[in-house]
This record gives structure tokens, C-alpha cells and sequence, in this order.
């Protein structure tokens, strides 16, 4: 099977309807590598990049309560910064470029993704895609 590891996607197959910024960009934590009182931060597998996460609110109006937030892992070597607060707005809209997603079983037995993108912004004005900017 050509397809291996993590699922390159787009920000709209993941979240067509958007997303919104509710938690800190904030460090994963190595598990196995931290002791009692010592930190030190998850790196990817793959590329060997510090993970950072930061948990998003789905902007489906069609999703059950608990399914609304979900944590996205950012591949970056030093701490992302969240897009500037949109005024008018209670959360801050963001948008990922460079995602791929992992699915596994979660410890409930149920399909469950893992998200991983490389970069975090603020979202392109309507009509503004990559493809239309690399257009003109």
C-alpha cells in the first residue's frame, strides 16, 4: 500500500467550517524522557521537530459538544505564535497550513486522529487560497 504513516490533508477536509484558538500554544511533554521535576519536550518521530499543541473549537455546528474541541500538534523549533485576537470576536480564528492526520484506536476502543501541522496562521481573507495566490 502506497500510503504510510501519517495522511497529508488540507485545512478544509479537516475543518470545513473553520476553527477557533481556546487554549495556549503550550509544550508536549516526553513521558518517557521527563523525571520528577524535570521537563523535556516530545519531539516527532519523523522529523525530530519539537511538538508544541494547542486545543481548537470546530466550528461544525452539526458536532455533539464533546466532539467540538480537539488538540492539533504543531511540528515547529521554537514556540508558535497564536494569530492577534479578531475584535468583535470571543476566540481567536485560526487556520493550519502543512497537516497530516494519524488514525488510531483511542483507549475507548473508538477511531480516534491524531493532527499534526506545521504551520499555524490567521485566515486568508475569502477567495485568497494557496492555489489562487501561487496563481498570481
Amino acid at each position: 500500500m502506497a500510503l504510510q504513516g501519517p495522511i497529508p490533508v488540507t485545512f478544509d477536509m479537516v475543518f470545513p467550517h473553520g476553527c477557533y484558538i481556546v487554549g495556549e500554544v503550550e509544550p508536549v511533554k516526553d513521558f518517557d524522557a521527563s523525571t520528577n521535576g524535570r521537563f523535556v519536550q516530545s519531539r516527532d518521530k519523523q522529523s525530530g521537530e519539537l511538538v508544541w499543541q494547542v486545543s481548537v473549537m470546530d466550528a461544525d455546528p452539526s458536532l455533539k459538544a464533546a466532539q467540538k474541541t480537539v488538540s492539533v500538534k504543531i511540528l515547529n523549533p521554537v514556540q508558535p505564535v497564536a494569530p492577534a485576537p479578531m475584535a468583535g470576536l470571543p476566540f481567536t480564528p485560526v487556520e493550519f497550513d502543512h497537516m497530516t492526520v494519524t488514525p488510531y484506536v483511542n483507549q475507548a476502543g473508538r477511531l480516534a486522529y491524531s493532527i499534526k501541522v506545521r504551520e499555524m496562521r490567521a485566515p486568508r481573507p475569502a477567495g485568497k487560497t494557496a492555489a489562487a495566490k501561487d496563481a498570481a
